[in-house]
């Protein structure tokens, strides 16, 4: 079995994650359950450069494998905003509710057709070295709604709208978004890399 510690403290990603990873063959281990590890400040100006910094010192710090994955929204209108800042764009890093609102608030005069918008996923293997093993992404397009609808998910999702679903993130059930978000493409692309370099290192 191949341990590999998740970059992040977030559960709900964690269950995309664990979805999509073949179980029988990749351990996975979240921030959360290691007391030692570190918060590594995302300093990066871009998701690629953020998603290696969270992998490589994390992975020097605790000496173990580590996948990390920087992922946002860039609205085209917003010129890319709220982008790398997509976590805390309203200032507090995490409050989906005060992120919606200024997303809400920003595109108020925008019309639909100049509300197009993609979900960006970045994931970054680095070995216990420190040194990146894999990266790869994923892309996911959209439009932004006029309003929240749906529970499910997090982040943008109650507001980003699949066109050819005619509804949002938030209104799609886990097994739809498995199919097409830009986290899992970018897994899709990963895993089987993935699994080449766990049979190389065995």
């Amino acid at each position: 079995m191949f341990e590999l510690v998740l970059g992040t403290n977030n559960a709900k990603k964690l269950i995309e994650l664990r979805l999509l990873l073949p179980e029988d063959q990749v351990q996975l281990t979240t921030l959360a359950e290691i007391p030692e590890s570190i918060d590594v400040e995302e300093t990066g100006d871009s998701f690629q450069s953020n998603a290696a910094l969270k992998a490589t010192e994390q992975a020097k710090h605790l000496q173990r494998w580590v996948l990390a994955e920087d992922s946002g929204l860039t609205v085209n209108a917003l010129k890319g905003e709220p982008g790398v800042m997509s976590a805390r764009y309203a200032g507090t890093h995490g409050d989906d509710e005060a992120n919606n609102n200024k997303l809400l608030r920003e595109l108020e005069t925008v019309p639909d057709e100049q509300r197009d918008a993609h979900f960006n996923c970045y994931l970054c293997l680095s070995d216990p070295k420190g040194q990146v093993r894999l990266e790869e992404n994923g892309r996911c397009g959209g439009r932004i709604a006029h309003q929240r609808s749906g529970g499910a998910g997090f982040g943008y999702d109650p507001l980003f709208i699949i066109r050819e679903y005619h509804r949002t993130f938030g209104e799609l059930d886990l097994t739809v978004k498995r199919a097409i978000s830009h986290r899992s493409r970018a897994l899709r692309k990963f895993t089987p890399r993935l699994l080449h370099l766990i049979q190389q290192e065995s």
